[in-house]
């Protein structure tokens, strides 16, 4: 890598190439962008922001946000992608912004099969999964999410707590990420009963018999197994959800991402005894 520089964009040209690589990124014609060049125009206009990542001259990142309701003080990252190895300092470079216009939290969300960004956003960044969306595009076209539905997990990030320290070259959303303090406490799944079976034959889910935490295995690549097999792809997102929609009603949140590709799901407050007995008391 020569010279990173990291910026918001304001020219008409800059908003092109953003647009473009995102194309690139979501393999659609870049006459049909995820953001056409205007939309970004706009969205930087009504006071979001549009960072751009480069490599030298290269275009290498991007990200988009915008402001939520004022009481909030929040903002919503429409959309990141980055070659391998800035994804973290581009969502640092939001954050930065998000921070210096007086938001407090910043939310976006990901498809919760993609076991590499669920690691990204929350081990290494450090935010929680706080809601489950089914089907919340619906169709999508391009050539990433072509043939599935398109359920999505929103996160939740703190832009207040301290950003978490990192010393490797930190890894892009669509690529692993590596661990923090975050889970090196964690409770591991594989001794706890199995509650259901994965597509694969394997267990999907687990739960700990004190009620305070629920693992869920997505696959190894779920992009590459929707392209080689969409049927079986549509299994697992079928799965994942039944385990998903209960627990999050149930009280649970999205903490971590293992490397082996189980998600550790929190209960934030503890059941009584009673509760336990009865999951019918609310």
């Amino acid at each position: 890598m020569t010279s990173l520089s990291i910026r918001t964009v304001h020219d008409v040209a800059g908003f092109a190439a953003v647009a473009d690589f995102f194309s690139d990124v979501w393999q659609t014609p870049r006459s049909a962008p995820p953001l056409l060049p205007e939309t970004l125009h706009s969205l930087a206009h009504a006071g979001g922001a549009v960072h751009a990542a480069y490599d030298g001259a290269r275009l290498a990142g991007a990200s988009v946000a915008v402001f939520g309701p004022p009481a909030a003080r929040e903002t919503y990252s429409l959309i990141t992608a980055a070659d391998r190895g800035l994804g973290f300092r581009v969502k640092q470079a939001q954050r930065e912004w998000a921070l210096e216009n007086g938001a407090r939290t910043m939310r976006w969300t990901f498809d919760p099969l993609v076991g590499r960004n669920a690691r990204f956003n929350l081990v290494k960044l450090d935010a929680e999964g706080t809601d489950y969306l089914v089907d919340f595009y619906g169709p999508m076209a391009d050539g990433v999410n072509d043939g599935d539905e398109s359920d999505r997990l929103t996160v939740t990030w703190d832009l207040t707590a301290p950003s978490p320290s990192y010393d490797g070259p930190a890894e892009t959303a669509d690529h692993r990420a590596a661990p923090t303090l975050h889970t090196a406490s964690a409770p591991t799944p594989h001794a706890a009963p199995v509650t259901h079976t994965a597509p694969d034959g394997e267990p999907l889910a687990r739960r700990d018999p004190d009620d305070r935490y629920i693992w869920c295995r997505v696959p190894d690549d779920v992009v590459a197994l929707r392209a080689a097999d969409p049927a079986l792809a549509l299994r697992w997102r079928r799965a994942v959800r039944e385990v998903f929609t209960k627990a999050f009603a149930d009280g649970f949140t999205a903490t971590s991402m293992s490397r082996d590709g189980w998600y550790t799901l929190t209960r934030r407050e503890p059941r009584s005894a009673k509760e336990r007995r009865d999951p019918d008391v609310t």
